[in-house]
């Protein structure tokens, strides 16, 4: 049996057991992250007709929490060197419950939005301090296997997500009608992540902080005490002695350290920013925000667009497992590639199908051929999605940026992400308005751009140590 990770004794080994413990409930703000970002796809059309808005405002409701992500996300990690790992942690868990609680009640629009906002506030803060937390806590063999339990968590979070809410509106025979006490589907569909933010908050005082952040704010005995504990006493010396060489040749991360010659940033920083903002502009997000919505659109009932979203969100975590396994042989770099081709040709298709579809009161009706290619197409694309950009683009930002600036690269990175998301996702129902043929077309020209760019900008990074990575 495990030894509590709270209360630090001598282990002459690994404690593999309570490292990996540990690890789960950090990457439980990922499964959170996951969860908060896609709970609203059910949801959409019964906001739509209980609020009574057109399609412009319904995609700054669905995008507004991307905005307090990227908020939480630039300004998250700062918070953390100032209060610690862990506390952050409870901070996200409580803005996470809050906003289910808030989502689930509201009686205007303007409401929504703002505990929308409040939501995505911990999900950018989620985003960045689990990986760093669990980094910061593992042991060097173990750490990358341990670190792609954020990746795993988002993907779970979404299909978790996406399950509770087809089985809520089934339940209730659609998603704007009652259910339990008196309140719609869709407001049980927000309320229900309660419950993964009270056992993330619950989780977190039960592991213990971090022993960066406890050397960096004086307390090296009690870092030691973790580090023997979770990694054997043999090395929590040793470990403690490294940390504190480090912190005295390093500074506190800052965006001055990011300027160089190109447009006023370093290349290696406009290639971090180019994969976040690319990552996004292929669309990914519309599937999972606004697929239920997107399939009703084209002649599907609503029950069976749940279950096709159901079935995209499971086809994401199965791909995202065979990522995690291939991503040492293959490459970051070539992944990307395959990704990028895949992505354009899948998404093509679905360009050239809506563009073609037969129209009826305004909107395409895909008929009894081009109903199942586009889905085929649709979860092509999460396919080639969710095993190269999806996992890659985290690892290659975690990865490419030399020491020195590894923090302010990584805090335009993640805000660039969030901000692109947030365009994706709001100007999404203005486009499918127009023409979904147009906006699938214009995710298929941003494909094409990650494609080229990934030829001429990224560096393949497999292999390099932290230590060797360049300008």
């Amino acid at each position: 049996m495990s030894q509590d990770a709270t209360t630090p004794t001598v282990a002459e080994h690994p404690n593999t057991s309570a490292v990996l413990r540990i690890s789960i409930i950090a990457a439980f703000g990922g499964f959170l992250f996951g969860y908060d970002s896609a709970v609203i796809n059910g949801a959409v059309s019964a906001i739509q007709e209980e609020f009574g808005v057109s399609p412009g405002p319904l995609g700054f409701a669905v995008a507004s929490a991307l905005l307090g992500a990227a908020a939480g996300a630039f300004f998250g990690g700062r918070i953390a060197d100032q209060l610690g790992r862990v506390p952050v942690m409870k901070i996200a868990a409580v803005l996470f419950l809050v906003s289910a609680i808030g989502c689930g009640v509201v009686d205007s629009f303007g409401w929504l939005i703002f505990w929308r906002i409040v939501g995505g506030v911990g999900v950018g803060v989620a985003s960045i301090i689990a990986p760093a937390y669990i980094a910061e806590i593992a042991p060097a063999a173990v750490r990358g296997r341990l670190g792609s339990l954020q990746q795993m968590g988002i993907v779970l979070g979404i299909f978790v997500s996406l399950a509770v809410d087809a089985w809520l509106a089934a339940l209730a025979g659609g998603s704007t009608q009652e259910l339990w006490w008196g309140l719609e589907a869709w407001r049980w569909m927000f309320m229900a992540e309660a419950i993964p933010a009270l056992a993330y908050l619950i989780g977190a005082f039960t592991i213990p902080e971090s022993p960066r952040y406890l050397v960096e704010d004086g307390r090296p005995d009690e870092a030691q005490a973790v580090l023997a504990n979770l990694q054997g006493s043999a090395s929590a010396t040793e470990r403690v002695r490294l940390i504190k060489e480090s912190l005295r040749s390093e500074h506190k991360p800052r965006l001055s350290d990011l300027k160089g010659r190109m447009a006023g940033l370093k290349p290696i920083v406009w290639v971090g920013i180019g994969l976040a903002a690319l990552q996004q502009f292929v669309g990914i997000n519309v599937i999972f925000y606004y697929s239920n919505v997107l399939w009703q659109s084209v002649g599907f009932t609503e029950a069976d667009s749940f279950t096709i979203t159901v079935i995209t969100s499971v086809t994401n975590v199965a791909v995202t497992i065979v990522a995690i396994a291939l991503v040492e042989r293959v490459g970051r770099r070539r992944l990307l590639l395959i990704g990028s081709a895949g992505m354009a040709l899948s998404l093509g298709t679905l360009s050239v199908l809506f563009a073609t579809a037969d129209v009826v009161d305004g909107a395409p009706v895909l008929g009894p051929t081009a109903g199942p290619v586009a889905l085929v197409a649709a979860n092509l694309f999460v396919v080639f999605f969710g095993v190269s950009w999806g996992p890659m683009m985290w690892v290659l930002l975690g990865e490419m940026f030399p020491n020195r600036i590894r923090g302010a690269a990584l805090a335009v990175a993640g805000f660039v992400q969030w901000i692109a998301n947030w365009l994706v996702t709001v100007t999404f129902p203005a486009l499918a308005a127009f023409s979904l043929g147009v906006a699938y077309g214009l995710y298929t020209f941003f494909a094409l751009v990650s494609l080229l760019f990934t030829l001429k900008m990224v560096r393949e990074t497999t292999g390099i140590e932290l230590e060797d990575m360049q300008d």
